[in-house]
């Protein structure tokens, strides 16, 4: 079995602050402030910035007087680490319940290519998994 890593929960504002740091590469708090919606002030989000470094998934560097934050990893690893929660915590961490469940919601939306993709995927994993 894979040793599972807990990947600390996130706050609605702390999704959105990671997400504007993933989408800036680095920034500083008012960098950050700019890309919220309905931004808090200045204060908080440096409040915020600093309980999600605290958890780990930030890191910073001084600039003059400034601090700057960039993630500690990409977004593909945050998002392969939340998807890997996610299947542990509602599907036993089964990978067929996550898919099927994921077909449920969304096969409605799918178009063709969407579906192409879907087949070339699984048609992968067949080859790989020989």
């Amino acid at each position: 079995m894979r040793k599972k890593r807990d990947a600390p929960e996130l706050a609605r504002r702390e999704r959105q602050i990671m997400d504007a740091i993933f989408q800036l590469g680095e920034a500083t708090v008012s960098e950050v402030l700019e890309q919220l919606p309905d931004p808090p002030s200045y204060s908080s989000v440096r409040t915020i910035i600093r309980k999600i470094e605290a958890k780990g998934l930030l890191t910073h560097r001084q600039d003059g007087k400034r601090y700057v934050y960039r993630a500690k990893q990409s977004r593909e690893t945050a998002s392969r680490t939340a998807l890997q929660k996610l299947m542990d915590v509602f599907f036993s961490g089964s990978a067929p319940d996550t898919v099927a469940a994921i077909m449920d919601v969304s096969a409605k939306s799918l178009d063709p290519e969407d579906l192409d993709r879907i087949s070339q995927i699984i048609e992968q994993a067949r080859k790989e998994g020989q």
